[in-house]
């Protein structure tokens, strides 16, 4: 199931929560390579994780972490306000229709199910921009995540990158549009009524509350 939670919120989830930053630090550190922080625990967290994120979760039946991202108003803090400034090439992202989107993860145990979690969680930051009336997402991804992003149907509009090939670092939009629901659906083998339900349980009319 796809959960939304708030930062403050994944104190009631503690094994989603914890298995969260487990499977974070397994594929940004261990399998991606990336300079990231990861403390005694083995959890990754960052300097953004304290700001209260939406988070976008699928859990698995066991109640653990198949695979995440992580929302952001870029009228705030953000990774690429901070850090990746010079792949827009022009002055900050800050607009109340626009939120990043940084951190997706998949967890190593989803195995053969990854293209159905990963469709999953795209159309959970569908969910969110739709109901919300944002205009984009934003953020940072590795080149080699474009490709999962066509097969998915909704790849970015690529503002920037630093670097060549595969190893590049690019700088994305993506637009939220009505018309993508029916294919992320169809790809996370989902139904359109379940969906709207589990966005309804963390939500209710749109508004930004606490998950129940």
């Amino acid at each position: 199931m796809i959960r939304y939670l708030f930062g403050n919120a994944l104190a009631r989830y503690p094994l989603l929560r914890d298995s969260m930053f487990a499977d974070r630090a397994a594929q940004f550190r261990t399998r991606l390579g990336w300079e990231v922080p990861v403390d005694a625990r083995g959890h990754e967290r960052d300097q953004y994780d304290p700001l209260n994120p939406l988070y976008v979760i699928w859990e698995r039946p066991d109640g653990r972490h198949g695979g995440s991202l992580r929302y952001l108003p870029t009228l705030g803090r953000t990774m690429l306000g901070e850090h990746f400034a010079h792949l827009t090439g022009g002055p900050p992202i800050r607009h109340a229709g626009i939120w990043e989107c940084t951190r997706f993860c998949i967890s190593p145990a989803a195995n053969q199910s990854e293209g159905r979690v990963s469709a999953a969680l795209m159309l959970g930051g569908l969910e969110v921009g739709l109901n919300l009336g944002l205009s984009h997402a934003v953020g940072v991804f590795d080149a080699r995540m474009m490709r999962i992003y066509r097969r998915l149907g909704w790849p970015p509009a690529v503002l920037g990158h630093d670097g060549a090939g595969c190893d590049a670092i690019c700088a994305g939009l993506w637009a939220f549009t009505a018309d993508l629901r029916p294919g992320l659906l169809a790809r996370a083998g989902l139904s359109g009524e379940l969906s709207a339900h589990w966005y309804r349980r963390a939500f209710g009319d749109g508004k930004l509350v606490l998950a129940a």
